[in-house]
């Protein structure tokens, strides 16, 4: 079965096969001349014909050269399929529902008149999460100071992490990869057969029926024990949950919580072009954090790096005052954010917040332990594909061939595979050597033909190894209750992060999400912030 899909905002296309060993594997396009081509297969009885109509891109029309590029060849079993295309086609993104409701969202922050004293709002952590905040703050005609304890943008690793490194070679390594797509899995017949996707199906009939209700009632169960309440067959686990589980959270299905499989579910197949995805054309610093910290500069905002958190000082009232930094600055604002991973946040949380309820609730929030893994060959690998969403390696859940997928790391003489290492939490400990042997044994066992543990076939040439021992937040069950809402209950102290309340799992666009909310939140409560800057003001005078 084959499928073509366009992202519109890493401007790549993609062609996605399923091979016979019943894994996913997905092409991703980009143009590195005016034209290109490229191959994949597909089974002739079930693809006659392939049509693209209506796609544009900056002004382009999108074309496929030879209308008989496509052949109907008679021929038994898989057989190549070459597809010529011009530019970086797209979907029609901007009438869907989600793109309008997020482009009204992103408006209300540059409509509104322009607040007479703009505040200043003091961010700490440079993830997508504090850039979002930032950046609609600063929308709203405010002045927001970014913090980051780091000398690069980028945030926290894997799921919402941009953040990326030149070695001495000047390449780039990064500290993220994760890309994940449901429906491919569902049309896929090699991992499961119609009896179990029926039984699946009728398994998710009370999730399709009862709704949100239902999926926020199923945060109290693993995906290990719902699936055997609905008598759904154990193999729809063991082929599918379990990359499903690893590729959502860098967990097993008996410990994540079902809820989290339901509103993927839920975002994958109801939602138009739900599935689509596809990789940034060049590193995440330069080509998405940059001119999100530019925007925010350009309008008076500031963006400091080096800049890490000792501690949050409060005034007698509790509320907060400054926070004191590393290299002895004390920073002041009218309000304050915590854009870190919730881990950072619990270590500098103040002694005189840990009883309140809010912030109490955090204990339960934990960050799960991840291994990103970049490997170069000396040579360009043909069997891997460009990118596997799937593989049933108990290791090696999700990768992708960068030197394809990705423009600016394009190499046409060897490969760089870059792969989640997941779960990880027996392996963090483990030295670089460890983990890539155990890295080159997986490999060898999904791709023998071109890679062996020994190195006798495909030989590395470099790796590196990027260990984070806390991630994104465990979504272990009945953790979605601690999850809080931007709004704390201490005056002037906000929260942002993919673990806080928002309609997206923990994930990039989670954390974009929760700074907009943030931001939001911060813009009402604009004559309150402003009242209390004002009374401290005078009340220092006095002093």
């Amino acid at each position: 079965m084959l499928h073509i899909g366009f992202d519109k905002m890493s401007q790549i296309g993609h062609v996605s096969a399923v091979n016979l060993t019943g894994q996913i594997n997905v092409r991703n396009f980009w143009n590195p001349q005016s034209t290109w081509r490229c191959g994949c297969h597909y089974n002739s009885r079930q693809l006659n014909a392939l049509s693209f109509r209506g796609s544009d891109f900056m002004g382009h029309r999108f074309k496929i050269h030879d209308p008989h590029s496509v052949g109907n060849r008679p021929r038994k079993g898989m057989r190549p399929l070459q597809v010529i295309c011009m530019d970086y086609p797209r979907p029609d993104l901007d009438s869907t529902l989600n793109f309008l409701e997020a482009a009204y969202f992103s408006s209300s922050f540059r409509t509104p008149p322009r607040p007479d004293k703009p505040l200043k709002v003091v961010i700490a952590g440079a993830g997508l999460a504090g850039l979002s905040t930032a950046k609609y703050l600063a929308d709203a005609g405010h002045k927001p100071i970014l913090l980051e304890a780091r000398d690069v943008l980028g945030g926290k690793p894997l799921l919402v992490q941009v953040a990326a490194w030149k070695d001495d070679d000047g390449d780039w390594y990064e500290t993220g990869l994760h890309i994940f797509w449901i429906w491919a899995i569902l049309k896929n017949n090699e991992m499961l057969t119609w009896p179990e996707k029926v039984k699946f199906a009728i398994g998710l009939l009370p999730a399709m029926l009862g709704g949100q209700p239902y999926v926020e009632a199923q945060d109290g169960l693993t995906v290990k024990d719902w699936m055997r309440k609905q008598a759904v067959p154990e193999r729809v686990t063991t082929e599918v949950f379990i990359a499903m589980s690893k590729a959502l959270n860098f967990i097993n299905p008996d410990e994540l919580s079902m809820q989290c499989i339901l509103i993927a579910l839920n975002r994958f197949l109801q939602e138009k072009h739900g599935s689509k995805m596809a990789f940034l054309d060049g590193n995440p610093p330069e080509r998405l954090c940059m001119p999100i910290a530019d925007h925010i500069q350009s309008l008076g905002g500031e963006v400091r790096l080096n800049s890490r958190i000792q501690k949050i000082e409060l005034n007698k009232d509790g509320t907060a005052k400054s926070f004191l930094l590393t290299n002895g600055d004390v920073i002041e604002g009218d309000a304050y954010v915590f854009a870190t991973p919730v881990d950072i946040f619990k270590l500098l949380l103040p002694e005189d917040w840990k009883e309140i309820s809010y912030f109490r609730k955090l204990e339960k929030l934990v960050g799960v332990p991840v291994i990103n893994v970049h490997i170069w060959f000396d040579k360009k690998l043909k069997n891997t594909y460009d990118h596997l969403l799937f593989s049933r390696s108990p290791l090696l859940s999700v990768y992708a061939d960068m030197s394809v997928t990705c423009k600016e790391y394009y190499d046409p003489n060897r490969s760089m595979l870059e792969l989640v290492f997941a779960p990880a939490e027996e392996w963090i400990a483990r030295s670089d050597g460890e983990i890539i042997d155990a890295t080159m044994k997986e490999l060898a066992k999904l791709f023998p033909d071109e890679i062996s543990a020994d190195q006798s076939k495909a030989k590395i040439l470099k790796y590196h190894v990027v260990k984070t021992p806390r991630s994104v937040y465990k979504t272990v069950p009945d953790c979605e209750p601690c999850r809080p809402l931007q709004r704390s209950p201490i005056q002037g102290f906000y929260l942002a992060g993919d673990y806080t309340k928002q309609k997206y799992l923990a994930s990039m666009e989670g954390a974009v999400l929760s700074g907009k909310l943030c931001a939001q939140a911060i813009v009402k409560d604009y004559e309150l912030l402003f009242a209390q800057g004002q009374r401290k003001l005078a009340e220092s005078r006095l002093v």
